[in-house]
């Protein structure tokens, strides 16, 4: 690959890939090539070091004890945090998304380190488990339609000053916190609680994540007609009464 490859690092699949959010990096992956861009994909096992000079890095969801694992290995290796310190557009799913905060609660019930990475905090929920289809609408600022995506986990994150909810829910539980938020994001580091993969649901933040690494205000237009039919299917879903 030529140095000017736009560079998509898949963060610990061997770890953080238990729910299908392999799908956000091939969503990614794609939608870049459909725009004609070169494309060097980096799938980043839990014994590798995270490279520092990636644009987007993606991570995914997982068990506890994986989690718990991951986030020791990236405290250690430090590589996605120095990544972060030079621009790189970061986004992370459930597990993942929990990781890039200051603080999560493990597999062991102790208060596990983050990479302080979003402002924010999660707990366990003491309740029942957050599970279903989400709809939610994204934060106006950054210009997307409905978020769709299911979502599974127990945990409830809170936010810090510095996060922005990434979107406020329709349906679903969200953050847990009960007031709505789902998800949170600064300038270049984004986390949500949705599966689904939500890139295949929701193609457009996969489009914000390159126009991000690429400093530009749009991409050229790309094939939109399955994942249109997608998105209309799974709204429809989760908005059938039970």
């Amino acid at each position: 690959m030529s140095d000017s490859s736009l560079r998509l690092v898949w963060v610990y699949p061997d770890l953080l890939s238990t729910y299908g959010d392999q799908g956000n990096v091939l969503v990614t992956e794609r939608r870049a090539r459909q725009r004609g861009l070169d494309v060097q994909r980096i799938d980043v096992r839990s014994d590798q070091a995270v490279p520092t000079s990636g644009d987007i890095y993606l991570i995914g969801g997982g068990e506890d004890r994986p989690q718990r694992l991951a986030a020791e290995r990236l405290r250690r290796d430090s590589g996605l945090t120095r990544a972060a310190e030079n621009g790189a557009i970061i986004f992370s799913v459930c597990a993942g998304y929990q990781i890039l905060g200051h603080e999560f609660i493990n597999d062991l019930g102790e208060r596990e380190p983050g990479l302080g990475l979003l402002d924010v905090i999660s707990t366990r929920g003491e309740g029942e488990r957050c599970v279903g289809d989400v709809l939610a609408d994204i934060d106006p600022r950054l210009g997307l339609p409905q978020l769709t995506g299911f979502e599974n986990h127990q945990g409830i994150t809170h936010l810090g000053p510095t996060a922005r909810p990434f979107a406020r829910t329709v349906f679903g539980k969200g953050n847990g916190t009960g007031d709505g938020t789902e998800g949170a994001y600064n300038e270049t580091v984004f986390g949500t609680y949705m599966h689904g993969p939500v890139m295949a649901r929701n193609p457009q933040i996969a489009d914000l994540l390159l126009k991000l690494a690429l400093d530009v205000n749009a991409l050229p237009p790309a094939d939109e007609r399955w994942y249109d039919a997608l998105r209309a299917e799974r709204i429809a879903a989760a908005s059938q009464p039970d």
